[in-house]
């Protein structure tokens, strides 16, 4: 398993890899539905690639975007043991480097769902999944049910 942090060098091992390719977007601190992700992404295709990023554009201005749980350590482990080809993990200056201003609105569908109590989420959350479709040329994109359950 290899782990990168930069979109350069994401794009270069992504190029490297033949066959089909699923992605398993996370923000982290990896529980077993995550990793049901990962394992439907390897059944379905030859390599995955797993992101780790705390998203902070899908964090609104009274949410603790410090508090999110982080264990990188932990995280990587399971992933290892779960034979991840590549686990992108970069920092928010990388994904949103200084000038960057492009976002994505999903507009009035956000309004009567989670949007309501968190104005803008959504903005971040298809910001940042838009943002690592194109960087990582991506066969199958993995998804599960979000569920508005939060620990943190």
């Amino acid at each position: 398993m290899r782990v990168i942090t930069t979109i350069a060098e994401l794009r270069a091992a992504r190029a490297a890899l033949q066959g089909t390719t699923g992605l398993v977007p996370t923000m982290g601190y990896l529980h077993e539905g995550h990793l049901s992700l990962v394992r439907r992404a390897r059944a379905g295709n030859d390599h995955v690639i797993t992101t780790i990023f705390v998203n902070p554009t899908q964090f609104g201005p009274s949410e603790d975007l410090t508090r999110y749980p982080r264990d990188l350590p932990r995280d990587l482990a399971l992933l290892e043991a779960e034979k991840v080809d590549l686990v992108f993990a970069p920092d928010v200056a990388e994904m949103y480097p200084p000038g960057f201003g492009t976002f994505i609105d999903v507009g009035p569908i956000a309004a009567p769902l989670e949007g309501a109590a968190r104005p803008g989420h959504f903005r971040g959350v298809a910001t940042v999944v838009c943002k690592l479709f194109a960087i990582t040329s991506l066969t199958a994109p993995i998804s599960g049910r979000k569920t508005p359950n939060r620990r943190w």
